[in-house]
């Protein structure tokens, strides 16, 4: 999951990577190591204590001055360290972003190769806000962060456009399908709107090539609304996805000093097939809140409580095993973490 703070701090080092590309052409090296505890407990269900690499990355940008105004850049990051076990951890062995780009003052941004979607940047806030995130609801788009072209225009008096396309060849799991995505981003002033839709094209799950059942290609269509009032951000998101699902969301992130806190509510009603699958039992909703404090510029620590309700919407493997065991109709969820970047 992607994390608010190690996100600002990739992007101001990107901005200190093009001063020293410039100056010396070396790439900036970043990374980070985090760790979380959590206490998880399914109401008649299992309970348990985890201690847990929380995605822990290492990553490399660089940037160079094409002609005037127009800039090359690329970005690698590997995870999957597992930071927290040194006998099963095999080392770095994944991939989480990887691409090379062209940017320019008149034409925006174009890329190509594995990154944050442009739905999930442009409407997807209150999940990737939190650092456990383990009960956040998200998840109606099904289109991946791999294979992406994607193009990000200037602002157009506060306006934004954006577009994502995903190929998936002839020897893609499921065949071959291009997927896309669109957004478009204003703001003015303390105010930020922003509207993005999925085509869902294809027959894998998210950044997978797990075959989605049941199959469903419907559009997601996502909203976010976001204000800035000075300390304090408050958001609203609505997802919808027919035969599907509709995500209402609100999130209030307030700062104070070196400390942040949020509180933030997800409800969930699943539509069609997917609530025919379930039983017919279709509600499901989430309470978070987090208390994070920055103990320097390069190291946080932080509290998170989840607490989840809805009708037998939370499945749990209580034997290890990787199968769902049982639904719960609570679950809740408190979780510490730390995490150190640089």
């Amino acid at each position: 999951m992607k994390k608010t703070l190690i996100a600002s701090a990739v992007a101001a080092a990107t901005i200190s990577g093009t001063a020293m590309a410039q100056e010396s052409n070396l790439p900036t090296i970043y990374g980070n190591i985090q760790y979380a505890i959590t206490h998880d407990n399914f109401d008649n269900g299992p309970s348990e204590v985890d201690h847990f690499d929380n995605g822990s990355t290492l990553g490399i940008l660089h940037d160079h001055e094409i002609a005037p105004g127009i800039t090359g850049f690329f970005k690698l990051e590997l995870e999957d360290i597992d930071a927290d076990d040194k006998a099963n951890s095999s080392g770095i062995d994944g991939l989480d972003e990887a691409y090379i780009g062209v940017r320019g003052d008149s034409f925006g941004q174009v890329w190509v190769g594995s990154d944050d979607s442009m739905y999930e940047t442009s409407v997807d806030e209150i999940s990737n806000l939190f650092e456990v995130a383990t009960m956040n609801l998200t998840g109606l788009y099904d289109t991946g962060e791999g294979d992406l072209v994607q193009y990000m225009s200037p602002s157009f008096g506060g306006l934004t456009l954006g577009a994502a396309l995903q190929i998936n060849g002839d020897n893609k799991e499921g065949g071959k399908s291009y997927p896309y995505q669109l957004a478009a981003i204003y703001e003015v002033d303390a105010l930020e709107l922003a509207f993005s839709m999925d085509s869902n094209d294809g027959s894998t799950e998210y950044s997978s090539n797990d075959l989605r059942t049941p199959k469903n290609n419907e559009n997601t269509y996502g909203l976010r609304v976001s204000g800035n009032l000075d300390n304090l951000r408050l958001t609203g998101q609505f997802q919808t996805r027919k035969d599907v699902a509709d995500i209402y969301g609100l999130m209030g992130v307030y700062t104070l000093g070196k400390n942040q806190f949020a509180l933030a509510y997800e409800y969930k009603e699943l539509d069609g097939d997917m609530k025919d699958a379930a039983g017919g039992e279709s509600k499901q909703d989430t309470i978070t809140l987090q208390a994070l404090h920055n103990l320097s510029d390069h190291m946080y620590v932080y509290v998170e409580g989840y607490l989840g309700g809805g009708d037998e919407r939370w499945g749990y493997d209580a034997n290890n095993d990787g199968n769902i065991d049982g639904y719960a109709d609570e679950r809740s969820m408190a979780a510490v973490g730390a995490v150190y970047y640089f």
